[in-house]
């Protein structure tokens, strides 16, 4: 039996890499706003720790799947086990996602490969798993985690860079796709933002993280979920991130790639 708020089912927003960070906040957001949820990431303990903080606070039901994105089967899974459970999902969060510091030639292939496995094979998949239910009901709103990296050439970080600019293209012409099927798509590109993401990529000195300033969280959270719950299609959170990306349109792809080396260098 599903939980019940006020005598009614709540819909059900499904987060990937919900265990902490951005994914984690947007999960507040969702749940303060009504939504049960369910959780997504590798480490159960941290599924679990955050579903329990979520129920006692928000009063949602949380529920936990524990998937390592970087197996190719893990979407399947996670698809087959809500369908099992009979839970539709109204709202896919594609958050999961690393990225990785360093010149190309130096970085660990396997590395490489795992971050476009997360990065872009797990968040199509699982978009191509979901939606269909939503167009059957007319219904639906998917919020993809991409960056103001997807705006321009990353030198020091160049897959991760590229793999954000897959996420943006690609939400950009899914939501054009959708326009009149009532379910809405959503890329939100924060810039440098207070996770744990900078030391998982090992560019915590870069200059990028310490020069820029990072953004907290909760407010990227709560500003990407308001855009996907008005149906925008890009949310760039920040001023200083909307002028960075705006600039990137008129820059030579070469200056841009060089100012972002600039950036990205340690200091």
């Amino acid at each position: 039996m599903r939980s019940k708020r006020n005598g009614t089912q709540n819909p059900t927003a499904l987060v990937t890499g919900g265990s902490g960070g951005i994914g984690l906040e947007i999960a507040k957001v969702l749940a303060r706003k009504g939504f049960d949820l369910v959780l997504v990431s590798r480490k159960r303990d941290l599924l679990e720790a955050a579903a329990g903080q979520l129920e006692g606070k928000y009063g949602a039901r949380v529920q936990v799947f524990a998937a390592d994105l970087r197996r190719p089967d893990a979407p399947q899974a996670i698809y087959d086990f809500l369908h099992n459970e009979n839970i539709p999902i109204e709202v896919l969060v594609n958050n999961a996602g690393f990225g990785l510091g360093g010149e190309f030639a130096d970085t660990k292939l396997q590395r490489e490969l795992e971050m476009i496995q997360v990065n872009i094979s797990a968040l199509t998949h699982l978009t191509k798993l979901f939606l269909p239910a939503m167009i059957k009901r007319k219904s639906g709103r998917v919020l993809n985690v991409a960056s103001t990296a997807a705006f321009q050439p990353g030198p020091l970080m160049a897959v991760y860079y590229a793999t954000k600019a897959y996420v943006l293209s690609f939400s950009q012409a899914l939501a054009e796709e959708l326009r009149h099927s009532g379910v809405t798509v959503t890329a939100l590109c924060p810039g440098p933002t207070a996770t744990d993401f900078a030391a998982t990529a090992d560019v915590g000195s870069s200059g990028l993280f310490s020069a820029f300033g990072m953004a907290d969280p909760d407010a990227v959270a709560e500003f990407g979920v308001a855009a996907m719950m008005h149906g925008r299609r890009v949310a760039i959170p920040g001023i200083k991130n909307k002028i960075i990306a705006q600039s990137s349109r008129f820059a030579p792809r070469a200056v841009s790639a060089r100012l972002v080396r600039i950036a990205q260098e340690s200091r």
